[in-house]
């Protein structure tokens, strides 16, 4: 009998804590079936989220280590790694400000409040600071004691010093071969420890879900449908209009002619929904339609494959923001500022699998105050959405490409 993939089990884990929940939904809240089943999805479902946070910390400190430190294979290239890095993050600014400004324009999940999540936010208060106290408390939080920070859980902090500790491998070079190889390793093991906790997945979307269903009504799924459009919607006018009309602004290259060039990838990409699956075939495109020297794309592909995330810095704002206005937490403009920071680094920091992303998501909502219980929302559709990420992240990254090499050509 062939083996169910894990999306599959994860939608059907979805689906059957629909199910279940609507019907516990019509029992009699007090009776001991209600009482016991509720129960039990409280544990399966606090085992989950504790085991997804628990591997939370060590992930993103190795991966953004290991991301970071990678680039001293190509010291010889700083020009090309420089303009690399530099489009990266501009790309990934631009759909990080899309996606706050449309989720703050259409507010999605506002008026819907989840009172299952109450108890994950009574610890959160909102506090106004003027910009000069703001400034002070973020330059406070992004450097403090590494291992008070990895012990507490402080993300700012923690992916600061990964950043410094990666800079410094880059720069000490073959001195510190050693402890590059010893995270890459532990990164490896973080990632198979990942892989285990995935298992148990469908049973943990089907816990919270059930919970979810008990605890609200149908306009839940309203709520959800309008957010899965406008996300789909903002990631389509990102593939679209903006990166194309970047690359034409930069390169002068039409979309027209790009597209032709790249739609092999790009219908890989909303396939599989791995942007590491459709490497060969992006480095396939760029170079011989695209016409991109081999040295520029084996360098800046690969390296986009893992740090030029467009799709999933757009999708992880809008979602803190619908996550916000579910709980009834209303984000002033430093926490917005909060989530533009950590949503970016946290598509830089996230590995190519799809579990990986899940964490990282965590990683958002949390640096906010906000509960990670919330993944239960978004991971049924998170296959859905996953696919026009993909394509828009694999799309930068030929984009990308082009950029670079008429840039180097040009200086």
């Amino acid at each position: 009998m062939p083996k169910i993939a894990l999306n599959m089990q994860i939608l059907l884990g979805a689906l059957c804590g629909i199910l279940l929940g609507a019907g516990l939904a019509m029992l009699d809240r007090d009776s001991s079936i209600s009482q016991n089943s509720l129960y039990i999805a409280s544990l399966i479902s606090t085992l989950f989220i504790d085991l997804l946070k628990m591997v939370l910390v060590p992930l993103v400190f190795t991966s953004i280590v290991v991301g970071v430190a990678n680039l001293r294979a190509h010291q010889q290239m700083n020009r090309v790694w420089q303009i690399t890095l530099g489009f990266f993050a501009f790309t990934m600014a631009l759909a990080i400000l899309l996606g706050l400004t449309v989720a703050n324009v259409f507010r999605p999940g506002e008026g819907l409040e989840i009172t299952m999540f109450k108890d994950a936010i009574q610890g959160f208060e909102v506090s106004q600071m003027s910009l000069p106290e703001f400034f002070a408390h973020f330059l406070h939080s992004l450097f403090m004691n590494p291992l008070t920070a990895l012990a507490q859980g402080h993300i700012l902090a923690i992916v600061v010093f990964a950043l410094l500790l990666g800079i410094a491998l880059v720069v000490g070079g073959e001195r510190y071969q050693n402890i590059l190889i010893l995270m890459k390793e532990f990164l490896e093991l973080i990632l198979m420890l990942v892989g285990w906790i995935m298992r148990l997945a469908p049973l943990g979307i089907m816990a919270l879900l059930l919970q979810l269903i008990v605890a609200q009504d149908i306009t839940l799924l309203t709520t959800l449908i309008k957010f899965i459009a406008i996300v789909i919607g903002v990631t389509l006018f990102h593939c679209l209009v903006v990166l194309p009309l970047t690359l034409y602004l930069m390169t002068g290259m039409t979309p027209v002619k790009f597209w032709k060039g790249a739609r092999e990838a790009l219908i890989t990409a909303f396939a599989t929904s791995s942007s590491a699956a459709t490497m060969p075939i992006t480095l396939r495109c760029v170079e011989q339609h695209l016409h991109v020297k081999p040295d520029v794309a084996g360098f800046v592909i690969p390296l986009g494959t893992t740090m030029n995330m467009d799709g999933t810095a757009l999708y992880e704002a809008i979602a803190a923001l619908f996550v916000a206005n579910l709980v009834g937490i209303e984000l002033d403009i430093m926490q917005q500022l909060i989530v533009f920071l950590i949503a970016m680094l946290a598509a830089i920091g996230a590995p190519g699998i799809p579990s990986a992303g899940m964490v990282t998501m965590v990683m958002v909502l949390q640096a906010v105050g906000l509960p990670a219980e919330a993944v239960a929302i978004l991971l049924p559709v998170d296959r859905l959405l996953d696919a026009f990420r993909t394509m828009v992240n694999v799309e930068g990254d030929m984009i990308g490409s082009l950029v670079v090499q008429k840039w180097i050509r040009g200086a």
